[in-house]
């Protein structure tokens, strides 16, 4: 096997290069979850009180040859300003923000609290108490006498 392929085998089974594949994985599992709050129960709640039942097919007919009604029609007939769209992706990436910054937030603060608290003392085995007694009799045979 050839020195690069095995560098690279070494690097992609690190536990990091894995740890942020799982990251990527549940990332987009999560994009999709927040996604689906913002479109299906966020933006219509923001739709009803603008005036419109669907936020999200908020449009401007960039040619006089668009005239459909909904979003996904009217982008097959021409350019479209797709406003409401971009709105709703807009709104999706504030939630995602949030919801981040406060998992982050919360991490921190355990971080903060694990650092305070003191270390648990391990109990002294039989062993350590022997040694302990031993490196005492050494230096005390190892000084000079007076």
């Amino acid at each position: 096997m050839s020195t690069v392929l095995k560098e690279f085998r070494e690097f992609a089974v690190k536990g990091n290069v894995v740890d942020l594949a799982i990251g990527v994985i549940i990332g987009a599992a999560f994009g999709q979850i927040v996604s689906s709050i913002v479109t299906d129960l966020f933006m219509p709640v923001v739709g009803a009180v603008f005036g419109g039942l669907d936020f999200s097919n908020y449009f401007v007919g960039l040619s006089s040859s668009v005239t459909a009604t909904s979003l996904a029609a009217a982008r097959e007939q021409g350019a479209v300003f797709a406003y409401g769209h971009f709105l709703t992706v807009v709104i999706n990436f504030l939630v995602i923000a949030w919801i981040l910054f406060l998992v982050v937030k919360g991490i921190n603060r355990l971080r903060r609290n694990a650092a305070k608290e003191p270390p648990i003392p391990t109990p002294t085995t039989k062993e350590e108490v022997l040694l302990t007694e031993i490196r005492d009799i050494l230096a005390r045979k190892a000084e000079p006498a007076p």
